[in-house]
């Protein structure tokens, strides 16, 4: 079933007992089918911590992320993380030694690259179980900001309660993808990814509820390029012996709780200033999704057009805080009782 998402007046779709039947019985077939997986080579750089129960963990794997990782934690602290928990693919641009510096990251190492690691999927759920199930954690990429309603008035540890209070055991949160105005600028208009990147989609999406749960579709990739990249994401997850991610990051087991109620949203920066030499690097790398056909396809427009202009009047937005994506629809009004 496919259902235009407007991002205005959205309500979060409920599920209905028949597609919570169909998940529930996809994710026991997903479960019985997945066979023992041979645990991967990581090892410490710096250490590894013990989480209390006041910890507020963050999972993220990095590589060649050095101009943003600075933003990136600093961001994260600000909404109340206090352990980071990152591996590193083996990045050579100063990532690694500057995260092996940082006193609340634990930095984490393999010899396996990221698609050998199942687009890094294996090593956050070794990561969850070396650190403790039955949790809440904060699972994101280095160029994803996490949204939710009054983020910057209510740290996560309210979000976690408010989530446990409205039954969700997992947080939806479309990837926006965020891009310059004219073009995706080298230069910026500021220091700091939000200055340089402002702009998103604030339409265009569509919704899909199938046996995996809800899938979203749609933004700046789609409109300019015709991809129809999955970009709903579960940022903010209870992790228990029940969860592994099986085919994809973006409908992990068990798939009956990947419709919430509870909508945030991911601000991702996948176009920072130096968009040419990622993308031509990924390319080469092919590390990503079906050989990197998307960072190709991506890099072969570059090379015919010069730039990606990815800024459209009739559907691009400047962003101006959580507020403004709780009236368009993007993300859920929550109450914090």
């Amino acid at each position: 079933m496919n259902t235009e998402y407007p991002f205005a007046n959205h309500k979060a779709p409920t599920m209905d007992w028949i597609l919570f039947l169909r998940c529930y019985y996809e994710s026991f077939r997903a479960q019985k089918k997945a066979k023992a997986k041979k645990t991967l080579d990581m090892s410490p750089v710096n250490g590894r911590s013990t989480l209390s129960e006041e910890s507020v963990p963050l999972v993220f794997v990095t590589h060649n992320d050095m101009q943003i990782l600075g933003e990136f934690l600093n961001y994260y602290r600000s909404l109340g993380v206090t352990r980071f928990i990152c591996v590193d693919d083996q990045s050579n641009d100063g990532s690694r030694q500057y995260l092996s510096e940082q006193t609340d990251v634990d930095l984490w190492v393999s010899p396996v690259r990221y698609s050998e690691a199942e687009r890094g999927r294996r090593w956050r759920e070794q990561l969850f179980a070396l650190y403790g199930t039955d949790r809440w954690y904060v699972n994101v990429d280095s160029d994803e900001f996490l949204v939710y309603d009054r983020c910057h008035q209510h740290r996560l540890p309210q979000l976690f309660r408010e989530l446990e209070l409205r039954g969700d055991k997992r947080m939806a949160a479309p990837m926006l993808d965020m891009y310059g105005d004219d073009y995706v600028s080298e230069a910026g208009n500021g220091d700091g990814l939000f200055s340089q990147s402002p702009f998103f989609d604030a339409s265009g999406y569509s919704l899909r509820h199938g046996k995996r749960g809800t899938r979203l579709y749609g933004g700046p990739r789609r409109r300019k390029f015709g991809e129809n990249n999955e970009l709903l994401k579960y940022p903010v997850i209870y992790w228990d012996k029940s969860c592994s991610f099986d085919q994809s990051p973006h409908s992990p087991l068990p798939y009956q709780r990947n419709t919430p109620t509870s909508w945030g949203a991911l601000l991702h920066f996948k176009f920072p200033p130096n968009y040419k030499e990622k993308i031509a690097y990924a390319a080469k790398q092919g590390q990503h999704y079906n050989g990197a056909s998307h960072y190709k396809a991506l890099q072969a427009k570059i090379q015919s057009d010069g730039e990606l202009a990815l800024y459209d009047p009739k559907v691009s937005l400047g962003y101006e805080g959580p507020e403004q994506l709780v009236k368009l629809g993007f993300i859920t009004a929550l109450t914090y009782e």
